[in-house]
C-alpha cells in the first residue's frame, strides 16, 4: 500500500475530484470517475474496475477494512474532516471516496453467454434517477445485458452510480446508436418487443421465452420510428386509471419480470 495524507481543501487532487464529480467532459477526457461508499466500491472491484486512488476518512472507516477490500497496489490517502465534507455527497458515504478508471461499453464487446438472452434496452434516457432505477431492475432480474441507445447522460454521472446503488457495476452495459444496436439484434436473431402505444397489444399476450430484447423509451417522447419499424411486436401495459403512461423504470420492471416469469415456467 502507498499512503499519503491530505488536510487542505485547496489540494490539487481535491480540486480534480470535484471537477470529475461535476463535469462529464472531464470524466470522458481523463477516463476517470468517482465512487462513494463501501458497497459501491466493493461491487466495482468485484466487476474488475481498476481503482486509481482511494481516499478515506479514518473516523468513519479503518485502514484494515480498506485493505481487506482493495488491491495492495492501490494508493491510499487519508483525508481530514474538512476534505471529506468537501468531497462527500452524502453522510452515508462511509468514509470512502475512490477515483476509478472507466470501462469501454462498445457494442462489439457485448458478450452473450448463452443462446437465449434477455436484454433490456432503453432509448435516450436522460434522468439519472431513471437510469439508476433501470439498472437496479436489470440486476434484480439478472438480465444478460442492458443497452442504452442514443444516451443523453454520461453513464458515470455520480447521480446514476448513487441511484443504481452500485448496479452500474453488476450489469453488463452497452452504449451505442439505435442503428448499430438494431443491426446487432438482427445479426443475433433477437426478437424486439417495443413498449409503445401505436399498433400495440397487451404485454402479457406475447411469448418472451425465445431470445428477447425489451425496448423502452422516454415517458415524454416514447421510442423513435426506427425502433417501431423493426419491432417484432409493440406491447403496452394497460392503464386502469386516469393517466396513460407510467415511469419508465416501473414499466421496464413489469415487462422484464413477465419475461422472467414465462422463462421460469417454460
Amino acid at each position: 500500500m502507498h499512503y499519503k495524507e491530505i488536510t487542505s481543501t485547496q489540494n490539487s487532487l481535491v480540486k480534480q475530484i470535484l471537477v470529475l464529480k461535476e463535469k462529464s467532459r472531464e470524466r470522458k477526457k481523463t477516463g476517470l470517475f468517482i465512487i462513494e461508499g463501501q458497497r459501491e466500491l466493493t461491487l466495482a472491484i468485484k466487476s474488475h474496475f481498476e481503482i486509481d486512488t482511494l481516499l478515506y476518512y479514518p473516523e468513519l472507516i479503518s485502514v484494515d477494512t480498506i485493505i481487506s477490500i482493495v488491491n495492495p497496489e492501490t494508493e491510499l490517502i487519508e483525508i481530514s474532516k474538512d476534505v471529506f465534507q468537501k468531497l462527500a455527497h452524502r453522510n452515508t458515504t462511509e468514509g470512502i471516496i475512490a477515483v476509478v478508471k472507466s470501462k469501454s461499453h462498445l457494442i462489439k464487446n457485448l458478450q452473450l453467454d448463452h443462446k437465449n438472452p434477455l436484454i433490456l434496452i432503453a432509448e435516450a434516457p436522460e434522468k439519472p434517477g431513471n437510469i439508476g432505477a433501470l439498472l437496479r431492475t436489470a440486476d434484480a432480474a439478472n438480465v444478460d445485458a442492458v443497452i442504452i441507445a442514443n444516451p443523453k447522460t454520461d453513464l458515470y454521472n455520480p447521480n446514476i452510480i448513487r441511484s443504481s446503488v452500485g448496479c452500474i457495476f453488476t450489469n453488463q452495459i452497452v452504449i451505442g446508436s439505435t442503428t448499430e444496436i438494431i443491426k446487432f439484434l438482427n445479426k443475433k436473431n433477437i426478437n424486439t418487443y417495443c413498449a409503445a402505444l401505436q399498433a400495440s397489444t397487451e404485454y402479457y399476450t406475447q411469448d418472451y421465452t425465445e431470445p428477447t430484447a425489451i425496448v423502452v423509451g422516454t415517458e415524454a417522447d416514447g421510442l423513435t420510428a426506427e425502433w417501431l419499424k423493426v419491432s417484432t411486436q409493440n406491447i403496452i401495459i394497460p392503464m386502469q386509471g386516469e393517466i396513460d403512461s407510467m415511469n419508465v423504470s416501473v414499466a421496464a420492471g413489469i415487462l422484464i419480470f413477465e419475461a422472467k416469469r414465462q422463462r421460469d415456467f417454460k
